[in-house]
């Protein structure tokens, strides 16, 4: 008996968990699905899929009897893989170096229980408490990377406060948090950066379903993975144009010095000195600073890669500009497999999703609104503030709309997303609005 692997159309009632789907019966950029060619994982991409979908292609098996080719349906028996598809599964299956290598890979993240974790209370209620978290934790971060430049030591223990009450937050509600990582100042990159890969790493964490404690850890790896840049010339550090070889060597080496830092700790926490070590290896071994290949990298140091990038991406920096979320998880998607772990990128382009929490939106219709929170369900219809009518004036009070209820414009039509714009257009400063508590229903200032 042979197999073969097909492509077959069918109903999207005939959708199971565990199938490759590689085409829809619409383009991509129509749908909420951000990477062409996805496993189906769990029921709501189902659900997803069937809302806006007839008919789809899977990618399958068949084998070869004497009379006809009968499709089958191994999906449960298949090695762990949500990125690659059927192809690369079967691969896998005939690689014995490659699984043994997956295997490491798997052990290294921790525990291997998954938790589902829901946002307990609403964005609008945990919004102001975030706010002081936050600012207390960039003030530690900034504190952090100037006292370890003139040579004072690391408080660990304050470091791992700011964390805790970050992830005690991101527990609560993990939208607030998130919408306070698109805040960027060019001045203050470099806490700011620590800060933010914290959180969304924590957050990341928290969409693995990983254990509160782990989360927590992880937290702690992304407020230091960058330490050993207290050691690198401010002039080099903060140089607006391309470094020489030499400086890039330099800046290179700040992985070396964050090991030694954080080794040196009465208390060391091996997870940050692996994440600190190794963030900048890649997959295929053209990372530094030891060249490690994919299954030799931790996990942690995996899942900071990505966040650690991302929001290097999208900030403000003195040599280039913020670019927008999407087009970040563009060039992470880009990368996947030769510089990302591909099941994580995947997890990380759904986590973010299209319009993430902070983004400044135009509507089809001409009104603009900043998302306050996202929508697993259906990425393309967050809950949003609407703070600029259709003419783009200042309504009298910022109304809070729940896209995916399809609540009407003046025209009687469902409120609907064109895109997403830069920070500031329209007069619209996300900073403004942070500072002001996003109050919904009250007189509009910004």
């Amino acid at each position: 008996m042979r197999y073969e692997t097909i492509e077959l159309e069918i109903d999207v009632s005939e959708l199971r968990i565990g199938m490759h789907v590689v085409r829809l019966d619409r383009p991509w950029e129509e749908t909420d699905f951000l990477i062409q060619g996805f496993i189906i994982q769990r029921q709501d991409d189902i659900d997803a899929i069937q809302s806006q979908c007839r008919k789809v292609v899977i990618e399958g098996k068949v084998k070869h009897t004497e009379s006809e080719l009968q499709p089958t349906d191994d999906h449960q028996n298949r090695p762990v893989s949500r990125v690659n598809g059927i192809q690369g599964r079967v691969r896998q299956r005939n690689n014995p170096n490659t699984r043994s290598k997956d295997r490491n890979s798997h052990k290294q993240a921790l525990t291997g229980k998954r938790v589902t974790y829901i946002n307990k209370i609403g964005v609008e209620q945990e919004v102001n408490r975030a706010k002081s978290y936050y600012t207390e934790a960039k003030s530690v971060a900034s504190s952090i990377m100037s006292g370890l430049r003139i040579g004072r030591a690391l408080d660990l223990n304050k470091a791992r406060e700011v964390v805790n009450d970050c992830v005690d937050s991101l527990l609560r509600n993990d939208d607030a948090l998130l919408l306070l990582t698109k805040l960027k100042h060019k001045d203050e990159y470099t806490a700011e950066h620590c800060l933010n890969v914290s959180i969304l790493s924590a957050a990341f964490g928290k969409k693995l379903g990983l254990l509160e404690e782990e989360i927590r850890t992880l937290g702690l790896c992304g407020l230091l993975h960058d330490v050993g840049k207290s050691k690198v010339p401010v002039d080099i550090l903060q140089k607006p144009g391309a470094l020489t070889p030499e400086e890039y060597g330099i800046m290179q080496n700040h992985t070396n010095w964050g090991r030694d830092m954080l080794m040196a700790l009465p208390k060391v926490v091996h997870a940050t000195v692996d994440v600190a070590y190794n963030h900048h290896e890649r997959l295929d071994g053209k990372g530094y600073p030891r060249g490690l290949v994919a299954y030799q990298i931790p996990y942690f140091a995996k899942v900071v890669a990505i966040v650690d990038t991302y929001d290097a991406i999208t900030s403000n920096r003195v040599y280039d500009k913020g670019r927008s979320s999407m087009e970040g998880l563009e060039i992470i998607h880009r990368c996947r497999g030769n510089q990302f772990d591909p099941d994580l990128t995947r997890e990380f382009v759904l986590m973010i999703g299209i319009y993430p929490p902070g983004s400044i939106v135009e509507m089809k219709s001409g009104e603009v609104a900043i998302v306050i929170a996202s929508n697993p369900r259906n990425r393309r219809k967050p809950k949003v503030m609407l703070v600029r009518d259709e003419k783009k004036q200042r309504p009298k009070k910022y109304r809070l709309l729940d896209l995916s209820r399809e609540p009407l414009n003046s025209a009687g039509k469902p409120f609907e997303i064109a895109k997403e714009l830069p920070d500031g257009t329209y007069g619209i400063v996300l900073q403004r609005f942070i500072d002001n508590g996003l109050t919904f229903g009250h007189q509009a200032i910004d």
